[in-house]
């Protein structure tokens, strides 16, 4: 007698599914990458045997794309297929304990992109927007902040002025350092082309605490309190360093600074806060919800920096929400282009039905991601606006994906890779 596959087989099956006779069941778990904004993201589609009825994901990790992609195709994929997608919380559970070493970025991307897909997958279902499904709105829009960077103050405010036109009411403003590798911006007369390629320019944080408060500052003198100001330090200072930091953009009046340290010293946010009027926002590079705890007890920080991928979707997303709420802290969610318009659209479900959101990061994607996920969410007058359409309201054009291969490994992300002014490596 032939024995059963074991990758058909439903492993630890939810006692209730056949008790209430569930006939929508999960065929297939597929994946595709595709990089038309030029950074890899990688998609998760849950499909049905209901002719029609799918779930879009986004499992985006730029620098380990495909180890994630492996930990959905190989483990996660075969462990889904045969169930019952409505169980969304229970799912996740059993997915997150099936790697038995829990947590990490790429168990989390990979918890993310099938966690968004279900979420999406059970509202269409509804014939409900997916935000209705979280208790439905609490405001009309969700406020977004844009990107600006420039060589000297006068540069940067200009270009703040002309986001202020386009109707953007918060504005990251990254101001270059001569000489220097500086994060989020490549203004100001930098090294050449190849040495950043190869990432050989060093990262001077003496010159970067020096020259940058003053540049901020500058910049509030020259555009006055009509517009929110956020700066991103993006982990690289230690924290003697951002303790003076923190003293010299004292009269910036920002509305946060970003990752002033890197996730390693987190426990020093607490002495910072103490003696720093300055609004801190942190955890980007979160992948379990559980690192946010010790921050949020004092509370250390006054905005929570979520990804909802890396830190396995919504479902956990939605708690540390309801937690930021109660302890008073905002989220202000993590949304560059690396965060595919899925993920968009699904953490704006989040931002337009939670009372604790901030602000939203908001990615200005190039033509060709309109062209492989209709329905891109834009923002307008500052703000984003969630779809009525039942789901997150994102959807994949498969054909054109294929069009727009993903770099090769180490190419995307190679920006990670940094020294400082001594040959040290330095977070970046």
């Amino acid at each position: 007698m032939a024995q059963p596959d074991a990758r058909s087989e439903i492993l630890a099956p939810a006692p209730w599914v056949e008790e209430r006779g569930a006939k929508i069941r999960i065929t297939a778990v597929r994946t595709f990458l595709t990089a038309p904004h030029g950074c890899p993201h990688l998609i998760v589609r849950v499909e049905t045997n209901e002719p029609g009825l799918y779930g879009l994901g986004c499992a985006s990790d730029p620098q380990r794309t495909l180890a994630v992609r492996s930990v959905l195709d190989d483990y996660l994929a075969p462990m889904l297929t045969g169930r019952d997608p409505d169980d969304i919380d229970d799912l996740h559970r059993l997915m997150l304990n099936s790697a038995y070493w829990r947590g990490g970025s790429l168990t989390g991307n990979a918890l993310g992109g099938i966690d968004v897909a279900l979420w999406d997958l059970k509202a269409k279902r509804l014939g409900a927007p997916l935000y209705s499904l979280f208790g439905g709105r609490v405001r009309a829009f969700a406020e977004a902040y844009t990107h600006v960077d420039g060589a000297d103050a006068a540069e940067i405010a200009d270009l703040v002025t002309a986001a202020r036109e386009r109707g953007y009411r918060h504005v990251r403003i990254q101001a270059a350092v001569p000489g220097s590798d500086t994060y989020g911006t490549k203004a100001g007369g930098g090294p050449g082309t190849r040495a950043l390629r190869t990432r050989s320019v060093p990262w001077d944080s003496a010159a970067y605490v020096r020259t940058v408060p003053g540049v901020l500052t500058g910049v509030r003198e020259r555009v006055g309190d009509g517009v929110e100001l956020l700066h991103d330090v993006h982990e690289r200072l230690d924290p003697r360093q951002a303790r003076d930091f923190l003293r010299r953009v004292e009269d910036a009046g920002l509305y946060f600074v970003e990752d002033l340290l890197a996730p390693e010293d987190a426990s020093h946010f607490a002495g910072l806060r103490a003696t720093s009027s300055v609004p801190l926002a942190m955890g980007e590079l979160f992948s379990d919800i559980g690192q946010f705890l010790p921050l949020l007890e004092g509370p250390a920080i006054d905005f929570a920096r979520i990804r909802v991928p890396t830190l396995g979707g919504l479902t956990p997303a939605r708690k540390l929400a309801a937690y930021c709420e109660l302890r008073g802290v905002r989220l202000a969610p993590h949304g560059p282009a690396d965060v595919s318009p899925v993920a968009q659209a699904a953490t704006l479900a989040l931002d337009i039905s939670s009372h604790a959101f901030g602000v939203q990061e908001a990615a200005v994607f190039k033509p060709p991601v309109h062209e492989v996920f209709p329905g891109t969410i834009t923002a307008r007058d500052g703000g984003l606006v969630p779809y009525e359409t039942p789901g997150h309201g994102v959807d994949f054009d498969e054909a054109a994906a294929r069009r727009y291969p993903v770099p090769e490994p180490l190419e995307h992300d190679r920006w990670a890779l940094l020294r400082n002014t001594d040959g040290s490596v330095q977070r970046p």
